[in-house]
């Protein structure tokens, strides 16, 4: 495992601290489907990258929308997962924000729009996860990435393991790499950080993800892999870059697991990044930190996708 730990750049922190002072005046999100539009309409805000077609699509049987950059490599494609606790969140909403992580990677991104919950709780989103994963594949293209954040990027790793299972028998292309964003890959929240960064983090709180975890999953274990990567076997698995800000409850969600994937001999990129916030890189427009990680998310993409 490789660990880089970045220092905040002095506009960032005054950005953040002002971001960290609007955000005190608000009630912290509920993760509930009332919050959907607000959610929505936050993640659209992101300006479309350049340069970059979106389509609306059909993969796998699962709905979602294309991000196609003008030089995107032939045979090359991103499954993007995204975030919102398993209760949020959309492809059209994602779109702009995916689109950057495309155009950086040199490669066509499609945004599935899994089925979230409460009204369609474990394993929903997995299944879809997994369809529109068959339908890449089915499609042709040769060598696929995960990507993710929050909730998505936890589903990414779920995915990432069972679609290395999967190719071993042929019926599926080998997961080329996956990059995550803030992953929840610990549904049941055992990490120390749930308590030491909860005074630092102004977006996330445990009762939220609690709540959201049993809307999910309802009555299944907390601790099931395919719904906490933290508790797989990860003996085998492709390689693993994440980013994660040091202020969030979930950083120890990504430190981790990618401490457990060095332990199993796999290779790991973790960067933390001082004073940023829960998937600080989609305020790629106020964060310089937010510009550099998908710098790097698209160099780490490009390395593992194209020969």
């Amino acid at each position: 495992m490789t660990m880089t730990y970045h220092k905040a750049y002095a506009a960032d922190q005054a950005a953040m601290q002002a971001m960290r002072a609007e955000l005190r005046g608000h009630p912290a999100m509920e993760f509930g489907p009332e919050a959907r539009p607000i959610f929505d309409e936050l993640m659209a805000k992101t300006p479309a990258a350049q340069n970059v077609i979106y389509e609306a699509a059909t993969v796998g049987g699962i709905a979602g929308w294309w991000c196609k950059p003008s030089d995107a490599a032939e045979g090359t494609a991103i499954l993007y997962l995204h975030g919102g606790a398993y209760i949020l969140g959309s492809a059209a909403a994602y779109r702009n924000f995916a689109g950057h992580i495309a155009t950086r990677a040199k490669t066509a991104a499609f945004i599935a729009d899994y089925r979230i919950a409460p009204e369609h709780r474990f394993p929903g989103a997995l299944d879809d996860a997994i369809a529109a994963y068959r339908g890449l594949s089915a499609e042709g293209y040769s060598r696929l990435a995960l990507v993710g954040d929050s909730a998505g990027g936890g589903l990414a790793l779920s995915l990432l393991l069972l679609a290395t299972a999967a190719s071993k028998n042929g019926s599926v292309v080998r997961p080329s790499a996956a990059a995550v964003m803030s992953p929840w890959t610990d549904l049941a929240l055992t990490g120390e950080s749930i308590k030491t960064r909860a005074n630092a983090d102004p977006l996330l709180t445990r009762d939220a993800l609690q709540k959201s975890a049993k809307l999910y999953l309802s009555e299944q274990d907390l601790r099931d892999p395919q719904a906490s990567p933290l508790y797989a076997d990860l003996v085998g698995i492709p390689p693993v870059l994440l980013h994660v800000g040091e202020d969030e409850i979930l950083l120890d969600d990504s430190r981790r697991f990618a401490e457990h994937i060095d332990t199993v001999g796999g290779l790991a990129q973790l960067h933390v990044w001082e004073g940023m916030v829960h998937v600080f890189p989609s305020n790629l427009e106020l964060l310089q930190a937010a510009r550099e990680a998908l710098d790097s998310i698209g160099d780490f993409l490009r390395q593992h996708l194209q020969p």
